[in-house]
Parts: C-alpha cells; sequence; structure tokens
C-alpha cells in the first residue's frame, strides 16, 4: 500500500481539523505516496523509536504525540527532536501524528480509557463549537430523492448517532433565463414557476466541498440556488475528555485503586476524599486541568487526567475528587487502539507495536 492509503482511513476516524490550534497532527516526515510495507504504532516518537522501525523494517512510524510541535530552523542534531528527524529522514522512515484530533473524537484516546476503567454510557465531556455548518437548498419534487441522496452520500445529514437526518418543505420558485441558458425546466426568456422543496442538512464544516460538489453533480438546474451557513451548535461526538459511569458504585478508594492498576500508574496524586460512593467519572488522558469546570458541572465524582500543578489541585474545592495519573500513564494505551481500528480496517497487513520505553517519568 501507500502511505496515503493508512493516512486517509485515520483522519476518517480522526479528521485532521479537529486538531487544536497550536497542534501538529498528520503527515510530519515523509512522501504520502510511498510505498509502505510495515508500520511501527507508538506513543511518542524518539530515536529509540526510529532504531526500532530500522531494526523492524518498517517504513512508517505512527505515533499519537507530534515530534515537532514548531517550526523547526535548523537540522544540525542539537537536540532529540532533530536527532531524531534526520535519522528517519536518513533511513526514508515517514513520521505520521495523530494528536489532539485522536483526543477529541468519541473513539479516540478518551474512549480507551473509559474502556479500561469499565465505564458505561459515555459521551464527551466538553463537545466544541463552531465545527457544524447548515447547507440549504431547492430541488424540484421529482428529483428530491436523487439530490437528498447525494448529499446523504456525502457525509451530511448526520446528527449525533443519527443519519440522513433533513427537513424540508415545499414551495414555489421561480426563475427565467436568458438567450444563454439551457433550463430543465420551461424555456428560455419565460419567468417559470416550479413546485420545489427545500431541502435543510447539516454536516462538518470540513467537508463542505464534497458536499457541495455532491449538490451541484445531482441537481437538475444549470444553476444551483444554495446558501451555506456556519452554526454555533455543539457537535456532540467531537470535543474534549468523555464522561460515563460505573456499572455498580465504588468506594473512592478502592476506585482510586483500581484506576492505579488498570492504568499501570507508578503512583496517583489526588484530592481530599470527599467520602462520597464513586458512579460518573470523567477523563482527559494527557493534560486536562483546562476540563475540570466541565468535570464538576456534568457532576462526575471523580475526574482522572494527569499534569496537574500544586496549586491547581486547589480549584477542585471539594467539589469533586482530582485524580493525576500521570501523562504517560493516561495514554500509553493509544497504539493498541491503533492497532486494533487499523487490523480491522487492513486485515492483511503488518502493523507492529513499538516496544520502545518512551516515558520519560521514573518512579522509586
Amino acid at each position: 500500500m501507500q502511505i496515503k492509503d493508512i493516512t486517509s482511513y485515520l483522519e476518517r476516524i480522526a479528521p485532521l481539523p479537529y486538531q487544536e490550534s497550536y497542534d501538529n497532527s498528520g503527515l510530519i516526515v515523509g512522501d504520502k505516496n510511498a510505498t509502505v510495507k510495515n508500520v511501527l504504532l507508538s506513543l511518542d516518537c524518539t530515536e529509540a523509536v526510529v532504531e526500532e522501525a530500522i531494526r523492524e523494517k518498517c517504513q512508517l512510524i505512527i505515533a499519537h504525540h507530534p515530534i515537532i510541535f514548531s517550526g523547526l530552523k535548523k537540522l544540525n542534531g542539537k537536540n532529540y527532536v532533530e536527532r531524531t528527524v534526520i535519522k528517519a529522514i536518513k533511513h526514508d522512515i515517514a513520521i505520521y501524528a495523530i494528536h489532539t484530533n485522536y483526543d477529541n473524537v468519541e473513539v479516540g484516546v478518551n474512549a480507551m480509557i473509559c474502556e479500561k476503567l469499565g465505564l458505561t454510557d459515555c459521551r464527551i465531556l466538553a463537545p466544541k463549537k463552531g465545527l457544524l455548518k447548515k447547507l440549504y437548498t431547492f430541488v424540484p419534487h421529482e428529483h428530491y430523492e436523487t439530490v437528498i441522496g447525494a448529499l446523504f452520500a456525502a457525509g451530511a445529514g448526520h446528527i449525533g448517532h443519527y443519519s440522513e437526518a433533513s427537513f424540508s418543505v415545499g414551495g414555489v420558485g421561480t426563475f427565467k433565463g436568458d438567450e444563454t441558458t439551457h433550463p430543465a425546466v420551461g424555456k428560455k426568456g419565460v419567468r417559470e414557476h416550479v413546485e420545489e422543496a427545500k431541502i435543510e442538512v447539516i454536516f462538518p464544516g470540513h467537508i463542505q466541498a464534497q458536499v457541495v460538489q455532491a449538490l451541484l453533480e445531482a441537481h437538475p438546474y444549470e444553476e444551483v440556488a444554495h446558501d451555506v451557513v456556519a452554526l454555533e451548535n455543539e457537535l456532540q461526538t467531537v470535543g474534549s475528555g468523555m464522561i460515563g459511569r460505573l456499572a455498580k458504585p465504588m468506594d473512592e478508594l478502592a476506585f482510586l485503586k483500581k484506576v492505579k492498576k488498570q492504568l499501570g500508574a507508578g503512583v496517583v496524586k489526588h484530592t481530599a476524599l470527599l467520602g462520597r460512593q464513586v458512579k460518573t467519572v470523567a477523563v482527559c488522558g494527557g493534560s486536562g486541568r483546562f476540563l475540570l469546570s466541565n468535570a464538576i458541572s456534568s457532576k462526575a465524582d471523580v475526574y482522572i487526567t494527569s499534569d496537574i500543578k500544586y496549586h491547581e489541585f486547589f480549584d477542585a474545592d471539594g467539589q469533586i475528587l482530582l485524580a493525576d495519573v500521570g501523562h504517560y500513564e493516561s495514554e500509553q494505551f493509544t497504539p493498541a487502539l491503533l492497532y486494533r481500528q487499523l487490523s480491522e480496517k487492513f486485515s492483511t497487513f503488518a502493523f507492529l507495536l513499538s516496544k520502545a520505553e518512551t516515558n520519560p517519568v521514573k518512579y522509586i
């Protein structure tokens, strides 16, 4: 296969436009048209991971964390980032990162944490706004099914876990073509009155081009009247963190011990126990202080995340049990999730889980 065959599939799962503004997900090193026979999956891309890829004859590394966050002005090998990139280029190994876009989808990093902790009824903790758009168009009744079917096939009409969602209402459209036109209905130079249906569908903004193209190709008119407007609605299936419920309530200390075991944490730092049962749990892989208020307002009993600073623990303010399990620990199962999803799609292809230890934090 070519690299783009694999990365295109990943970008259907976790579209690049869903990454945060500071992020650098996507193909960082390499040619998307290059042939790939073996792929190495890892949490980080370090020199040790590239060396492992060389030994295993892998042409592509898929990592959660981007090796390059900000622009490189020089490649002199003066730090681990430059050395890693140089080594990958020398050995013709491509590097792809699937970072906050994978954090922000409901089948990504946080779903894996929920799975490990046995949470059910999981949903996005903080859905994102500003990702949705709505298309309005008008079509003769006899062409309604053709046009609406094309819009659905292009990806429009998804609301949460429902597909083919739309609204239509009847009306009368008028138009008059000049001498250069070839109207599908009526005659040029004559004002026509046509019974039409107004169609409304929503779609993620990053697929606007394909939705509009599908409309233009399916619609019978030469000039297709349509409007595309941006929405402030939250996209419920995309956003930060997740929240779910335990099958049975647990004692706080027993739950924290379960978290430590299931996530393989060297230590779990947490605020004072609140003396109540744990029923609802919020999680965020990686640095999740920014979601603490969301976890509290969502009535979670516990919030599991990492990279909480000393003074930030005070922000729990007795309203929630806040636990820091470590950055690596919260995301370490991401390569296994990628392996599962890629293996299901490309069942005859070789995907390898990296054995390199990339956690920079050690415990005694």
